[in-house]
């Protein structure tokens, strides 16, 4: 039977975000928390005082928060807890924190942009950015920083070039979106996002006037037909500026390091043409799992999950680290198994907040993994692999760097 217990009757309460240890690992508490039922943690004060939430970190618990409609992803909802700490009336008008039918009416406006046969289209183009990034790499001195010259700057350009951003501008925004996703320090945060949103509000009252083949001047028409508001588009694209970099920037660095710690895996995963490169990439979402904090949701009715009833009203953290590392899935989640079934990883999320832009990603994670290798056969880590500078006070788990030499 459930357990009876309130959120606030609870009497073990931990602190949360967890950290990783490890930097190779995610958080050892996870594993512990898996054997029982979903445990009360506390998440931080900042924008909005500090509250209880339930932690859910078992696969299926996971999936039932990111699939069942009584739990909300609506942040104007009051009460609703949050990660990313803004002021609730500085908040994005995003989809990603959205419920039916707003969501599906602002994610609908993008979603013939993201298409895997749309994103089939796009493969010459994203080639031909990195084979001249790679160009720039041979150019360096050794060792050389692949996060700076290649893994940041690729998806950057990419999802800069589909917003009709500005690519001179696009080191200024890798710039302002990390200080806003980096949560350390929650009010530099809060200034780096109202630059950021500033900048591209400018940006889509100019393709108001002068629309160009991009999606903020989609967006922009969109405005002035009265569909959206000016606010509900600088929130979209945002959103598509940000997770539009920031995972595909970490996974492809994380996804490299992981190939130049362990030789047999990286002559296994590279052998035949690459022939088993994309279930690699699968494989390394999953144990990396870089979404390692940024979803929560909020119980809309009186309800029962993984053993415990929750509460109208109750915030819920969700871990995509815990069900992506749950020994009843994934055996030996520890170990990257590049033959194992990850068909039901949960780094890109499920049901009707599944990422938009995984098809994206996967093309430019693969490209970009295919010819970097192959450029560079001889590809090595040019630091003790203690030494590489894991970033660890952001919602995205990732690198600050990458030394490479060849």
């Amino acid at each position: 039977m459930p357990d009876n217990q309130t959120l606030d009757s609870q009497e073990n309460v931990l602190d949360w975000p967890f950290k990783r240890t490890c930097p190779m690992s995610v958080p050892p508490e996870l594993a512990e928390l898996r054997a029982q039922p979903p445990c009360a943690v506390r998440i931080p004060e900042g924008a909005v005082p500090a509250r209880r939430a339930w932690l859910v970190t078992r696969h299926a618990d996971v999936r039932q928060a990111l699939m069942d409609p009584r739990m909300s992803a609506d942040e104007g909802l009051e009460g609703a807890p949050v990660r990313i700490q803004l002021p609730p009336g500085e908040r994005p008008s995003s989809f990603l924190r959205m419920d039916p039918p707003e969501h599906g009416r602002l994610r609908t406006l993008i979603t013939s942009e993201f298409t895997a046969r749309r994103v089939r289209t796009l493969t010459p183009g994203i080639q031909q950015l990195i084979d001249e990034l790679l160009d720039g790499l041979a150019a360096q001195d050794r060792p050389a920083d692949l996060c700076e010259n290649f893994s940041t700057r690729l998806p950057t350009l990419v999802i800069a070039r589909l917003l009709g951003v500005p690519a001179e501008r696009s080191h200024e925004f890798v710039a302002l979106t990390r200080v806003t996703i980096g949560q350390g320090d929650p009010e530099r945060s809060y200034h780096a996002y109202l630059e950021l949103t500033g900048i591209l509000r400018g940006l889509i009252e100019h393709k108001r006037h002068e629309p160009a083949d991009d999606i903020m001047s989609k967006l922009a028409g969109h405005v002035n037909d009265g569909r959206i508001t000016v606010d509900e588009a600088m929130g979209v694209s945002t959103l598509v500026l940000v997770a539009g970099h920031e995972t595909t920037t970490n996974q492809i660095a994380l996804s490299t390091l992981s190939l130049l710690l362990d030789d047999s895996l990286r002559e296994e995963v590279l052998a035949d043409d690459g022939k088993l490169l994309p279930q690699y990439i699968e494989e390394s979402m999953r144990y990396w799992s870089i979404s390692q904090d940024a979803i929560l949701r909020m119980c809309l009715e009186d309800m029962e999950m993984g053993g415990v009833r929750m509460a109208k009203g109750d915030a819920v953290v969700v871990s995509i680290p815990g069900g992506n590392w749950d020994e009843e899935v994934f055996p030996d989640p520890g170990r990257l198994d590049v033959h194992r079934d990850t068909s039901e990883h949960l780094q890109w999320g499920i049901g009707p907040h599944y990422c938009l832009g995984a098809p994206l990603a996967r093309l430019e994670i693969e490209l970009a993994l295919r010819s970097l290798f192959t450029r560079f056969p001889g590809l090595r880590l040019a630091c003790a692999r203690e030494d590489v500078p894991f970033r660890r006070e952001t919602v995205f788990y990732g690198l600050h760097g990458l030394p490479v030499t060849w």
